[in-house]
């Protein structure tokens, strides 16, 4: 189902680059709030920056896509070096299609990796991606819309640990 999700991560630093060249991963597209840094943060955690250069290290190609404006996303970007595709209408695939073409590389190689499964998760299924979902960094969220939808989240997750499913990383 397009909700379920396929993988959980505890964290981005989670997802190694020996996991991603099993799975034919070349790619990631990167949410950011509550993905790379905490709900609404310009701050990176020692460990994702680390994370990024392994990545980098790795030959794996990255870039943002956020359904934030240019204001939020533009700075963080650029302060940690990446490409980034603002307002990019998660769960349509737009976002997905602009960073693809950016990336050069086919669906296949690519991924989405985000902490929501109503935008994050949902894109990628509509774009036909694999999305590596990770657990929200920070324990709350801003936005009203966001809470609610966490809510609503709660029957896929529950259905993905039913079939056996598992948070994948240390705790």
């Amino acid at each position: 189902m397009l909700l379920t999700p396929e993988i959980i991560f505890r964290r981005v630093e989670d997802i190694t680059p020996a996991y991603l060249q099993s799975q034919g991963i070349t790619a990631l597209v990167l949410d950011v709030d509550n993905t790379l840094t905490g709900d609404g943060s310009q701050q990176l955690d020692p460990g994702v920056s680390a994370w990024l250069e392994a990545m980098r290290a790795a030959g794996v190609s990255l870039t943002i896509v956020s359904n934030n404006t240019g204001r939020r996303v533009r700075p963080f970007a650029r302060r940690i070096g990446l490409a980034w595709v603002p307002l990019a209408c998660k769960p349509l695939p737009v976002g997905l299609m602009v960073a693809r073409r950016r990336l050069g590389v086919p669906r296949r190689q690519m991924a989405m990796v985000g902490d929501q499964l109503f935008t994050d998760r949902l894109a990628a299924g509509l774009y036909g991606i694999r999305c590596l979902s990770v657990l929200p960094r920070t324990p709350h969220d801003k936005s009203r819309g966001v809470r609610f939808k966490r809510r609503l989240e709660a029957p896929f997750l529950r259905r993905y640990y039913e079939k056996g499913g598992k948070t994948h990383g240390s705790e």
